[in-house]
């Protein structure tokens, strides 16, 4: 793993993590026990297999 070698200043530690930005996830339609659910799309398998109820 990645070690600093030095103390980074607070300015340059908030300005590089206002650069990470979180997108919201792909929702995808699907039918579960007669109910139309929009969820993501790395879930839509296990939705199906009933190992997450709506």
């Amino acid at each position: 793993m990645a070690v600093p070698k030095r103390k980074m200043s607070r300015s340059n530690t908030r300005h590089r993590r206002a650069q990470w930005k979180a997108s919201a996830p792909q929702l995808v339609p699907i039918t579960v026990q007669g109910q139309e659910l929009l969820v993501p799309r790395n879930l839509v398998k296990a939705y199906e297999r009933g190992l997450l109820t709506p």
